[in-house]
């Protein structure tokens, strides 16, 4: 397991208690990251950045970092986190298991099971870290905003609960979304796709994972901010997206759309206006009563 102290969170947090660990062959594989990614995964969990007391503002986010569900750049996790802190948010990035573990049964399984997972136990522990359980959203970037967009359409749970962590909800309060991956079908990102499914996936798993066809009245306000100029990721996705948002009437959506910044928009140094994208997120977070 990785030292929280040697990566610069303030802690790790295991997300499954041992021998409990939903979809596992219960092999023993062994952790590999460098300083900018993690490559695989063997103990689930979440890296945690509390605010101080003083800018405490009551609210948390699961960040999901990016990586094309074949690594995780952690490091970018890390940078939201952190960017979290200042507006007073407690924020949890998560390490997640990636499909081609040798440890998991099902792979397209393991990294929404784990985000259930570690939702459940964000809102399992809020009044003992001082915020709102009712305010607890998620935040993901390019495949990392794919499984925020699952975990904010798909309702029906991917593992049996096992303890008092699971009866808590693990849809989103509110999702922010960033250069997302939504779509398996219309302007899927290929690579995403066939890691997360395989290159024969079903018709039906594909349809499974297209977030914009499941999104109903369960799906939170949410916040979008992506590039014109996005050659990785289609700007397809987004719109898919925000379309069925407004088609099923969900509330205090926000769509940004910036002509620059590629698959590349970061917390600091984008192009030109791209680079108030966060400054646009804290508001949002103030227009829609999640932070005061």
């Amino acid at each position: 397991m990785f030292s929280a102290s040697a990566v610069g969170a303030q802690e790790f947090i295991r997300i499954w208690k041992p021998g409990c660990m939903a979809n596992s062959r219960g092999l023993s594989v062994k952790d590999s990251m460098n300083a900018e990614l993690i490559c695989r995964v063997s103990v689930p969990g979440m890296y945690a950045f509390r605010p101080s007391n003083a800018e405490n503002k009551g609210a948390a986010v699961l960040i999901l970092p990016s990586g094309g569900y074949s690594v995780l750049s952690y490091a970018t996790g890390f940078q939201l986190a952190k960017w979290f802190n200042t507006i007073g948010v407690t924020a949890f990035v998560l390490k997640y298991r990636l499909p081609q573990s040798p440890d998991v049964i099902d792979s397209y399984k393991a990294p929404l099971q784990d985000a259930q997972r570690a939702m459940r136990w964000i809102r399992s522990k809020s009044k003992e870290w001082g915020y709102d359980a009712t305010k607890v959203g998620v935040m993901g970037a390019s495949a990392g905003g794919h499984i925020a967009a699952c975990l904010s359409t798909i309702t029906n749970e991917w593992y049996l609960p096992n303890d008092s962590i699971d009866y808590n909800s693990f849809i989103p309060a509110f999702a922010i979304l960033i250069s997302p991956v939504i779509s398996m079908l219309e302007a899927a990102h290929v690579p995403s796709r066939n890691t997360l499914l395989g290159k024969k996936a079903t018709p039906a798993l594909l349809e499974q994972f297209s977030c914009q066809l499941h999104v109903g009245i369960q799906t939170p306000p949410s916040f979008i901010a992506l590039a014109e100029d996005d050659q990785t990721v289609s700007p397809v996705n987004s719109l898919l997206y925000f379309s069925s948002l407004l088609k099923q009437d969900v509330k205090g959506c926000s769509l940004h759309i910036f002509p620059n910044g590629g698959h590349s928009i970061r917390v600091r140094k984008n192009p030109g206006i791209t680079g108030y994208w966060p400054v646009l997120a804290e508001n949002w977070l103030i227009e829609t009563g999640i932070i005061n």
